[in-house]
C-alpha cells in the first residue's frame, strides 16, 4: 500500500495529488517547481534561481519521505526553454551528485509560468 509523503517545508499541491509517495522501497515525488514555502510564491525570476529552489523543495520532500537526493535512481526534468539547459544543469549537478538517471525534455509551458519543474524518483 502506498504511503503519502508531506512536509511543510516544501510548497503544498498546487492540484489534487501528493508532495511523494512511498511504494515498496521507492518514493515517487511529484513534480516541483520554484515556490518558496515560506512565501508561496516563486521568488526567482532566473533558471539559475529556480533550480536551486526546485532542488531544495525536492531535498525537503526525500528527506521526509526518509531518503535523500543522493539515493535519486531516476529525475524527469521540465525546461520552458531548451536554451536554459546550460545553466540549469550547472545547479542541478550541485545537487544530484550522484548523477541518476534523467530525461529531460522543454515544454511549451509550466506551472506558474515557470522555467523548470523536477520530478524524482529515489530509493529509500
Amino acid at each position: 500500500m502506498a504511503q503519502t509523503v508531506y512536509t511543510k517545508n516544501a510548497p503544498d499541491a498546487i492540484g489534487p495529488y501528493s508532495q511523494a509517495k512511498i511504494v515498496g522501497s521507492l518514493v515517487f515525488t511529484s513534480g516541483q517547481i520554484a515556490i518558496d514555502p515560506a512565501t508561496g510564491s516563486v521568488e526567482a525570476a532566473d533558471i539559475e534561481g529556480q533550480t536551486q529552489q526546485v532542488c531544495k523543495n525536492l531535498k525537503a520532500v526525500l528527506e521526509a519521505a526518509g531518503s535523500s537526493l543522493d539515493k535519486a535512481v531516476k529525475t524527469v526534468c521540465f525546461l520552458k526553454n531548451m536554451s536554459d539547459f546550460a545553466a540549469f544543469n550547472g545547479i542541478y549537478g550541485e545537487y544530484f551528485s550522484s548523477k541518476p538517471a534523467r530525461s529531460c525534455v522543454a515544454v511549451k509551458e509550466l506551472p506558474k509560468d515557470v522555467l523548470v519543474e523536477v520530478e524524482v524518483i529515489a530509493e529509500l
